[in-house]
């Protein structure tokens, strides 16, 4: 069931569509104020709009008046036709009374002139036969053409005393009027119709746009996940790596800081003995406290120089035995060393 409003005259109008018939509510108020009420049920069609019946009704009403006028011109010609072709007849009858009642010479040759002529108007005679068979033949398709115009006409009757009725009780003045206002109203519903139906297709259009743009940023996004799953695997990789590489950093720390404290107890051992063997430590006769190499040097010189001088004071072969001694004893040094 739908419902429409045209004006403010007609408060309502509705249909609904039975089998192959359109039942209508009209309603409306009249001018005092008392509410009216019309059902009037009209055939159409299955599967077509009442609207484009309606239009179809007023479309064959003005072809009905075009065929009217065009019926009544061509029953006018075939009457005149039909009158002429009467003329002719008796003309020609006239014509024969009088070629009996000459005599001979001058019947011969009236008879020629009028037989001329006579032939003449029989030609003529069939050709307007003709036309008027012609004439015959349109006059009885404007007939088949009329007879069914009315048949539809009675057929949609209804909707001429719809229309009536319609009139009686709105502000128009006319029936034209009121049917030229309905054509206007068809016109605009068409009108809303076909925008109503490019507005639906450009939502559709969108919509699948849309769709399209979802599945683009889902894919997007699917990818950026996995380059992301595999950044992190890479980030906890190296993030192990990393530790381990401190460890061993940690480690090597660990053993230089060793290293640098024995070396330092080393150094600090050495100038010791430096020191113990008379050694000056800075000034210009001094060595410098850095500097280990030259305090080891003196260090060894110091031993050396002690060696030999107790070597003067020993016995010669408790010196010789010392110097056996002292050769094996140089091997594992230098090893040491």
């Amino acid at each position: 069931m739908t419902s429409t409003y045209a004006t403010a005259d007609l408060k309502g109008l509705v249909w609904m569509k039975v089998i192959n018939y359109q039942v209508f509510l009209v309603t409306g108020q009249k001018s005092d104020g008392n509410q009216w009420t019309v059902w009037l049920l009209m055939w159409t069609a299955a599967g077509r709009d009442s609207s484009c019946v309606l239009l179809e009704i007023l479309a064959l009403q003005r072809e009905e008046k075009k065929l009217k006028a065009k019926y009544e011109e061509s029953k006018q010609v075939l009457e005149s036709l039909q009158q002429r072709e009467e003329e002719l007849h008796k003309k020609i009858k006239e014509i024969q009374d009088l070629h009996l009642s000459f005599d001979m010479y001058h019947k011969d040759e009236e008879a020629n002139r009028v037989i001329e002529k006579a032939e003449q108007e029989r030609k003529r005679v069939l050709q307007k036969e003709a036309e008027i068979g012609r004439l015959k033949e349109q006059f009885a398709k404007l007939t088949e053409e009329k007879q069914e115009l009315e048949h539809q006409v009675k057929r949609h009757s209804v909707y001429r005393d719809l229309m009536e009725q319609l009139l009686k009780i709105t502000k128009f003045e006319d029936v034209a009027a009121l049917t030229d206002h309905l054509e206007s109203l068809l016109h605009f519903r068409c009108q809303l119709s076909e925008r109503e139906s490019k507005a639906q297709e450009q939502a559709d259009e969108q919509r699948k746009a849309l769709l399209t743009l979802e599945q683009q940023h889902n894919l997007l996004l699917l990818q950026r996940n996995n380059q992301l799953s595999q950044l992190q695997t890479e980030l906890e990789k190296t993030r192990s790596e990393g530790l381990i590489w401190e460890k061993k950093w940690n480690n090597i720390q660990e053993t230089a800081t060793k290293k640098t404290l024995k070396l330092g107890q080393i150094k600090m051992s050495i100038l010791n003995l430096y020191e113990m063997t008379g050694g000056q430590v800075g000034g210009e006769e001094g060595v410098d406290v850095n500097d280990t190499e030259k305090q080891l040097e003196q260090v060894k010189q110091f031993f050396e120089d002690q060696t030999d001088i107790v070597q003067q004071y020993q016995p010669h072969s408790q010196r010789r035995n010392n110097d056996q001694g002292k050769r094996k004893s140089k091997k594992p040094t230098n090893k040491e060393m």
